[in-house]
């Protein structure tokens, strides 16, 4: 199988990145990039690109790919709704149609968040356009899932490129074990969401195309050596 990611950078892609290097069923992991990330392995390739509203320019990299890990996003905090979209509808549906024109069957997985407003009508402004995205993204000719996850623990080294969001998880992260009894069904962990990045590709593994953390823990909480779609 090979993938393309899109915010291998971030602390969520950065899990993804790792679930993809370490499945065997994974022959090549492209990433779009706006820096270098320093890693080197043998299945990894990266493509340095600014504009992610334009990926005209790379547009001849983004052809055999099997399934597209779509991590890339930022907080909504102190930015107006203009900006906030366009990272987060324009830039994503921008990826979306480059990669699902040249690749029939793709699948196009989307980390969204708990709460995402699908009427696209509510209060908050992050998530009317989450939710914009989101119904973007299930209209389009092509295998596509939300990530709905709540809290999200990093795991194996994964951290947020938000400063205020590294404090948080450095001061709380002892407290995830509990705060995970407490309520399973709003936490999961940058790994769970990688594997099950990974699972959503099997034909028949999920019928639901939204998915919460009760789904992404139970899809991600195996081995993570899963056959997926083999290319």
């Amino acid at each position: 199988m090979k993938v393309v990611i899109f915010g291998a950078s971030g602390m969520i892609g950065q899990g993804v990145l790792r679930a993809c290097l370490l499945d065997p069923a994974v022959t090549r992991v492209l990433v779009v990039v706006r820096s270098p990330l320093g890693i080197s392995h043998p299945k990894l390739r990266e493509v340095i690109h600014q504009d992610f509203t334009d990926l005209s320019a790379i547009s001849g990299q983004l052809v055999g790919l099997d399934a597209c890990f779509y991590c890339l996003g930022i907080s909504s905090s102190g930015r107006s709704e203009a900006e906030y979209t366009r990272i987060t509808y324009d830039c994503t549906l921008a990826a979306a149609r480059a990669v699902s024109a040249p690749n029939p069957g793709l699948t196009f997985t989307y980390v969204s968040g708990e709460g995402t407003d699908s009427s696209e009508r509510g209060r908050t402004m992050w998530a009317r356009v989450k939710g914009r995205t989101e119904n973007a993204l299930l209209a389009m000719p092509m295998d596509a899932y939300m990530f709905r996850p709540g809290y999200i623990h990093p795991r194996h080294g994964a951290v947020s490129k938000t400063p205020a969001y590294r404090v948080l998880y450095a001061l709380t992260s002892w407290l995830y074990p509990l705060l995970h009894r407490l309520a399973p069904r709003h936490t999961t962990t940058t790994e769970h969401i990688g594997r099950t990045m990974l699972a959503v590709t099997r034909p028949g593994a999920v019928e639901q195309r939204i998915l919460y953390s009760p789904e992404i823990n139970r899809l991600g909480g195996g081995s993570g050596d899963a056959a997926t779609k083999t290319g």
